[in-house]
């Protein structure tokens, strides 16, 4: 903890010349977000942020990046509202803002699952945070000595650039194929402990209560999805970086952006080791596109 400790102290004093990159969530209900569309387009406007704010019936998704002082004006300013007062954020560091345009959408849902009878905000799924969840991986064996099996809800396009070890990936291209996929391999985990994630948390929040509405018993999301694990005990048991939906691509177990990009014509994910091929070219091409339309 001491060394963990350390290293946050050591990022948080190099930010004062960094742009802070934040992402936070809340399911809770906004029955106004016509209203409010307009205030949050006009302070981000004033405080010259960038990123994605999506504002929902069911709640609140935020990334968004710019200097510190700005960063915690506008949190100040969202936390005012009294349902969004506790509103819990991750941050990282880099030397640019982490997107290029900032945007403030109105949507149906946080994330798109199509099933409206599943709702975070009446009560969460159990949730374990990254230190327990560390040493359950350590073991093999949850408290109870039961199997610890990991499953990514996130597209197979992200799962290629890094996750946790031997985890179930079900290679689905949108997250309304999760449900019926998980409920197909239901007795593939009988007698096991089920952990789900993703980036953030918050696919989790829909994908855990789903599990336990179709009767998996022992089922738990990972608090703060894949970062927040990054954040407190590093990359173990994980094998890559983690992908995130910013000029960034990808970021490593330190949080800090790595050399994997995306294709600028197919926006296909582009490894280190795939950018010394010939078929990429900058903006042009890349071994995903290299001679197709």
């Amino acid at each position: 903890m001491q060394a963990n400790t350390a290293l946050q102290a050591e990022a948080h004093a190099g930010a004062a010349s960094q742009h802070v990159n934040i992402a936070a969530y809340k399911f809770v209900t906004f029955d106004n977000t016509e209203e409010m569309r307009p205030q949050y387009q006009d302070i981000c406007a004033r405080l010259d942020l960038k990123g994605t704010i999506l504002l929902t019936p069911e709640g609140i998704n935020m990334f968004l990046s710019g200097p510190r002082g700005n960063i915690d004006e506008f949190l100040a300013w969202v936390r005012s509202d009294a349902r969004f007062a506790d509103l819990e954020v991750k941050e990282s560091f880099s030397a640019e803002q982490s997107h290029k345009r900032m945007l403030v959408k109105i949507k149906k849902e946080i994330i798109t699952m199509r099933m409206p009878l599943i709702k975070p905000e009446e009560g969460r799924a159990p949730f374990v945070e990254a230190h327990t969840l560390k040493r359950w991986l350590d073991n093999g064996v949850d408290d109870h000595g039961k199997p610890v099996v990991m499953v990514d809800t996130r597209n197979d396009f992200e799962v290629d650039v890094g996750t946790f070890d031997n985890t179930v990936d079900y290679r689905i291209k949108k997250f309304t194929e999760f449900p019926d996929l998980i409920a197909a391999h239901k007795d593939d985990f009988e007698g096991k402990t089920v952990v789900t994630f993703c980036t953030g948390g918050i696919r989790c929040e829909k994908a855990a209560i789903h599990m336990q509405n179709i009767g998996y018993d022992n089922v738990y999301q990972l608090e703060g999805g894949i970062l927040k694990y990054f954040e407190e005990v590093g990359g173990a048991h994980y094998t890559g970086d983690c992908f995130v939906f910013d000029y960034r691509t990808a970021l490593n177990p330190k949080l800090e952006p790595t050399e994997t990009v995306q294709c600028f014509v197919c926006r296909s994910v582009v490894t280190p080791r795939q950018q010394l091929s010939p078929e990429y070219v900058y903006e042009k091409s890349c071994p995903h596109c290299y001679g197709k339309n």
